[in-house]
């Protein structure tokens, strides 16, 4: 985060990430730069389904710099996580989105070398951002085929390096992300976002999700709860069945599935979500206030018919 003695730091957590929170506190503090925590759950009651005003009051008297969201997950709490954000960015501080942060992220992915991470995600995106066909297969069973227009979406770098003003990405990062024109095939989801990812960690029995030019036409699960619950979140809106943004995760290192959603989509490979396709960054002309994705491992990448990835191992 590049956080200086001259910085001034919001640290917004939830009550159940407290000692993360106050960890962050103290590495800032480290730094002299004065910083102010405070917890979701004292501006309301959880699940937060709105953005509170006597918070965003109280980040306007701070008038923030830097910015962390270290909170954990309930259902429905997008409606308060991305107004946060936009606050901040509004602001132009420099933030950190942290969504279902836990102590093993902070001990593994946080973890990483992100200078290391930082040149693999700028040479991959170097890669893909004229590109127009992605494929992609895993051993679970995901087949996809992603067609892509340089034209129209910017592909999205998520190194984990956010030092200009007005800037944010996920921690634990590492990935590029674009918004696709058109999905084609079967998602094998052994990890699910949003709320469904703290709810059921990784899948005993992966989730195959039918796609048919970007919509999602039908969903296959041995479990019948994560069945009925992906269904009832992909329900909520019009477009929450619509691929809104296809990405390639960058975090070398990182080898196996957490079940925490904020990290898995980092792993080396390529994820897909379904619902809002963050139009802000790569110039989709459609939102939705849902957004879920769905991450797998061990996929063999193909990029306009060049090699990217071998088995989760970068190739190029």
């Amino acid at each position: 985060m590049g956080v200086r003695h001259d910085d001034r730091v919001a640290i917004v957590g939830s009550r159940d990430r407290e000692e993360i929170a106050h960890a962050l506190a103290a590495e800032c503090e480290l730094l002299e730069a004065p910083t102010t925590v405070l917890f979701m759950d004292d501006f309301l009651a959880r699940p937060a389904r709105e953005y509170p005003e006597q918070l965003s009051l109280r980040l306007d008297e701070i008038r923030p710099t830097v910015s962390f969201l270290a909170v954990s997950l309930q259902e429905g709490e997008l409606a308060f996580r991305m107004p946060y954000r936009d606050h901040v960015l509004r602001l132009q501080a420099r933030h950190a989105h942290m969504p279902g942060i836990s102590e093993r992220l902070m001990e593994e992915g946080m973890a990483a070398d992100y200078n290391e991470v930082a040149r693999i995600t700028a040479d991959v995106t170097s890669i893909v951002r004229e590109s127009r066909d992605v494929e992609a297969q895993s051993p679970a069973g995901t087949d996809i085929r992603a067609r892509l227009d340089p034209g129209l979406r910017r592909w999205y770098p998520d190194p984990g390096i956010i030092h200009r003003p007005g800037e944010f990405g996920n921690l634990p990062a590492g990935e590029t992300f674009t918004s696709p024109i058109q999905v084609d095939g079967v998602i094998a989801a052994e990890v699910l976002g949003d709320y469904l990812s703290q709810r059921y960690g990784v899948l005993e029995h992966s989730v195959l999700v039918h796609v048919e030019k970007s919509w999602i036409r039908k969903v296959e699960c041995e479990d019948e709860d994560v069945r009925s619950d992906l269904e009832s979140y992909l329900s909520k809106d019009q477009f929450s069945k619509r691929a809104g943004e296809f990405a390639v995760g960058t975090n070398i290192g990182l080898s196996s599935l957490s079940g925490n959603l904020l990290q898995d989509e980092k792993i080396p490979g390529v994820h897909v979500a379904f619902g809002d396709p963050y139009a802000g960054e790569t110039g989709a002309d459609w939102e939705c206030p849902t957004h879920i994705d769905m991450v797998g491992t061990r996929f063999t990448v193909k990029v306009d018919s060049q090699y990217l990835m071998r088995d989760g191992k970068f190739v190029y």
